[in-house]
């Protein structure tokens, strides 16, 4: 029994032992493949670590550099969208297609005028700067003229009563500041019509109604 158990033991440490030989063996083989590498094999081997490593780099580099521009390309057109649209709606609101909004001024007249003296009192308002009129609850756009006798004038077909009130948005000093100075169309009317009174006052929001009117052209065309 005891002849049995020694040579089991025997048997594991011969084993143990032929396996650390052969892992020490297969150790100094792979130390041997490097050593018996020369001094110039063993940089080329370096360089060329070296070199796929700084191609991975490289790679990585790219690719973070593709997916940075395709965020940016997604931003982008996520707010060219909506800067096309907004212009598209600028444009639109100023010509007059749709309604506006914004600082101004309102400009009552009480007294009855001809539509020439009205006229005068738009003009004024568009060389001062004004960005968008209306005249009782008519927008003014191209071809929209104030026109008739007093006490019976019309703006686009549609009757004017007293009192009147025209609205414009712009800058509302330099509206007032215009219509009202020295010698300016108030003045002038003032003049010629001395039972009418015209007040301009400053407005933080004033709401100009879009146009009815058809707005396409007949004759011109967009130049692109």
């Amino acid at each position: 029994m005891r002849r049995t158990s020694s040579r089991l033991a025997l048997s594991a440490v011969l084993l143990l032992l032929g396996f650390l030989v052969v892992v020490q063996a297969r150790s100094q083989a792979a130390d041997q493949g490097l050593a018996a590498l020369s001094v110039q094999e063993l940089t080329e081997l370096v360089a060329n670590v070296t070199t796929r490593n700084n191609e991975l780099r490289d790679e990585i580099r790219t690719l973070e550099q593709q997916k940075a521009a395709v965020s940016m390309a997604v931003e982008r057109g996520d707010t060219s969208a909506v800067q096309i649209r907004t212009d598209l709606n600028r444009i639109l609101g100023w010509s007059g297609a749709l309604g506006v909004s914004g600082a101004g001024v309102r400009v009552r007249v009480e007294g009855a005028l001809p539509g020439d003296a009205i006229e005068q009192l738009l003009n004024e308002l568009r060389n001062a700067g004004a960005e968008a009129i209306s005249i009782g609850e008519v927008r003014v756009v191209p071809g929209v003229v104030v026109s008739g006798p007093a006490e019976a004038m019309t703006v686009a077909g549609t009757p004017l009563s007293e009192p009147l009130e025209i609205l414009a948005i712009g800058q509302p000093e330099s509206l007032a500041g215009s219509l009202a100075r020295t010698g300016g169309p108030i003045a002038q009317l003032a003049a010629r019509y001395p039972e009418v009174t015209i007040t301009v006052n400053d407005a933080d929001l004033v709401e100009i109604p879009p146009t009815s009117r058809n707005l396409d052209p007949v004759l011109g065309h967009p130049r692109l």
